[in-house]
């Protein structure tokens, strides 16, 4: 072996530096069906107990609307069918975020004011951004035309989909 290829070798045996950046993800929402306006931003970091949400929407009416991660990250049909249910890899019933036994993509409501926007902010530790059976990556988030009533199964009868946007890993600052 000559010098250069042996100092190639120790430079590809030398383990990956980890970022000390926390892996963050977004999703851009987009209007689904004739008259939606609502768009906006999701972003996910991972945090030492779960993952921050911050969600930032508007275009929205007043009030509550369901607000999901469901299985595909598909937003192409019309009415966002291609997005699929509720992301649940851990077949749980429907519920609140806060429940003990939910779905993993069950994030409950955003709640627009009089003007039509929202913010959401909260910790969740049951999804997760890493390749394992929660991650949130390569999903979408759904926003709904109702409010999520957080109980009846399977999907919290929030209404029809008002928008859509794919989990995507982002750049970390």
């Amino acid at each position: 072996m000559t010098f250069l290829s042996f100092v190639g070798f120790i430079a590809r045996a030398q383990p990956e530096e980890k970022s000390a950046a926390p892996l963050k993800a977004i999703a851009v929402l987009h209007p689904i069906g004739g008259g939606s306006k609502v768009s906006g931003t999701v972003t996910f970091t991972e945090v030492a107990d779960g993952v921050q949400v911050h969600a930032e929407i508007t275009g929205l009416t007043p009030g509550n609307h369901g607000f999901h991660v469901h299985e595909f990250g598909d937003c192409s049909a019309p009415d966002a069918s291609s997005a699929g249910a509720h992301f649940n890899p851990t077949n749980k019933p429907h519920a609140a975020p806060d429940a003990a036994e939910r779905h993993v993509g069950d994030m409950g409501n955003v709640e627009a004011d009089a003007s039509g926007k929202a913010k959401l902010e909260y910790v969740d530790h049951q999804i997760s951004l890493t390749n394992d059976q929660q991650s949130a990556i390569g999903r979408s988030v759904v926003v709904h035309a109702k409010a999520d009533d957080l109980k009846s199964q399977p999907a919290g009868d929030s209404g029809a989909r008002i928008a859509c946007g794919v989990i995507g890993r982002a750049k970390n600052q």
